[in-house]
Protein backbone atom coordinates (compact mmCIF):
# COMPACT_ATOMS: atom_id res chain seq x y z
CA UNK A 1 0.00 0.00 0.00
CA UNK A 2 1.21 3.17 -0.81
CA UNK A 3 2.42 6.01 1.98
CA UNK A 4 -0.45 8.27 2.78
CA UNK A 5 -0.51 12.42 2.85
CA UNK A 6 -3.23 14.51 4.47
CA UNK A 7 -3.02 18.36 3.74
CA UNK A 8 -4.82 19.85 6.98
CA UNK A 9 -6.13 23.19 7.08
CA UNK A 10 -5.67 25.49 10.50
CA UNK A 11 -7.64 27.89 11.31
CA UNK A 12 -6.32 28.91 14.51
CA UNK A 13 -4.16 31.16 16.04
CA UNK A 14 -3.89 31.81 12.46
CA UNK A 15 -4.82 30.18 9.19
CA UNK A 16 -2.42 27.97 7.18
CA UNK A 17 -2.12 24.41 6.11
CA UNK A 18 0.13 21.49 7.21
CA UNK A 19 1.20 19.19 4.85
CA UNK A 20 1.68 15.70 6.23
CA UNK A 21 3.56 12.54 4.48
CA UNK A 22 3.61 9.44 5.93
CA UNK A 23 7.35 8.15 5.92
CA UNK A 24 8.74 5.20 8.92
CA UNK A 25 5.65 4.73 10.60
CA UNK A 26 5.35 8.65 11.82
CA UNK A 27 3.48 11.85 9.47
CA UNK A 28 6.56 13.94 8.61
CA UNK A 29 4.95 17.72 8.80
CA UNK A 30 5.85 21.02 7.27
CA UNK A 31 3.59 23.95 8.49
CA UNK A 32 2.89 26.12 4.79
CA UNK A 33 1.48 29.30 5.80
CA UNK A 34 0.05 30.16 2.05
CA UNK A 35 -0.83 26.80 1.28
CA UNK A 36 0.03 24.66 -1.64
CA UNK A 37 1.94 26.27 -4.65
CA UNK A 38 -0.60 26.72 -7.69
CA UNK A 39 2.13 27.67 -9.61
CA UNK A 40 5.71 27.11 -10.63
CA UNK A 41 6.59 30.60 -10.26
CA UNK A 42 5.32 30.47 -6.66
CA UNK A 43 7.15 28.47 -4.53
CA UNK A 44 6.00 28.60 -0.81
CA UNK A 45 7.53 28.39 2.67
CA UNK A 46 7.42 25.01 4.24
CA UNK A 47 8.59 25.17 7.98
CA UNK A 48 9.15 21.81 9.10
CA UNK A 49 7.72 21.05 12.28
CA UNK A 50 7.03 17.83 14.59
CA UNK A 51 6.37 14.59 13.46
CA UNK A 52 3.00 13.75 14.15
CA UNK A 53 1.35 10.48 14.96
CA UNK A 54 -0.51 8.36 12.28
CA UNK A 55 -4.00 8.59 14.13
CA UNK A 56 -3.51 12.47 12.21
CA UNK A 57 -4.48 11.32 8.58
CA UNK A 58 -8.25 11.50 9.47
CA UNK A 59 -8.10 13.69 12.72
CA UNK A 60 -10.40 17.29 12.41
CA UNK A 61 -11.42 19.21 15.08
CA UNK A 62 -13.24 22.69 15.41
CA UNK A 63 -10.53 24.39 14.30
CA UNK A 64 -8.74 21.93 11.83
CA UNK A 65 -10.26 19.95 9.08
CA UNK A 66 -9.26 17.78 5.65
CA UNK A 67 -8.21 19.96 2.77
CA UNK A 68 -6.82 16.69 1.03
CA UNK A 69 -6.06 13.43 2.09
CA UNK A 70 -4.40 10.81 -0.46
CA UNK A 71 -1.47 9.06 -1.07
CA UNK A 72 1.82 10.19 -2.16
CA UNK A 73 4.55 8.71 -4.23
CA UNK A 74 8.71 9.76 -3.84
CA UNK A 75 10.33 10.29 -7.04
CA UNK A 76 13.90 10.94 -5.69
CA UNK A 77 15.23 12.49 -3.02
CA UNK A 78 18.91 13.83 -1.66
CA UNK A 79 20.02 15.65 1.24
CA UNK A 80 18.73 19.45 -0.43
CA UNK A 81 15.26 18.53 -2.24
CA UNK A 82 12.65 15.39 -1.97
CA UNK A 83 10.29 15.20 -5.35
CA UNK A 84 6.87 13.62 -4.75
CA UNK A 85 3.65 13.33 -6.37
CA UNK A 86 0.61 13.68 -4.44
CA UNK A 87 -2.26 11.80 -5.98
CA UNK A 88 -5.22 13.35 -3.64
CA UNK A 89 -8.79 14.16 -4.36
CA UNK A 90 -8.56 16.91 -6.84
CA UNK A 91 -6.17 14.60 -8.74
CA UNK A 92 -2.38 14.40 -8.97
CA UNK A 93 0.45 16.76 -8.67
CA UNK A 94 3.77 17.17 -8.55
CA UNK A 95 6.37 18.66 -5.96
CA UNK A 96 9.91 19.24 -4.77
CA UNK A 97 10.48 20.06 -0.85
CA UNK A 98 13.92 22.25 -1.19
CA UNK A 99 15.51 22.81 1.65
CA UNK A 100 17.20 26.26 1.74
CA UNK A 101 19.73 28.00 4.12
CA UNK A 102 16.88 29.59 6.03
CA UNK A 103 14.73 26.25 5.90
CA UNK A 104 12.30 24.52 3.49
CA UNK A 105 10.15 25.89 -0.07
CA UNK A 106 7.28 24.05 -1.26
CA UNK A 107 7.97 24.06 -5.22
CA UNK A 108 5.01 22.97 -7.62
CA UNK A 109 7.22 21.27 -10.57
CA UNK A 110 6.83 22.38 -14.44
CA UNK A 111 6.18 18.87 -15.48
CA UNK A 112 2.88 17.45 -14.13
CA UNK A 113 2.25 13.50 -14.37
CA UNK A 114 -0.49 12.93 -17.09
CA UNK A 115 -4.05 12.76 -16.27
CA UNK A 116 -5.54 9.00 -16.60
Amino acid sequence: MPPAFVLHHHRRPRPHFDLRLEEAGVLRSWAVPRGLPDSPRANRLAIAVADHHLDHLTYEDADKSIADIGTWEEHDRDDRRLLFTLHGRAGRRRYALIRTAEGWLLHLTKEQPADD
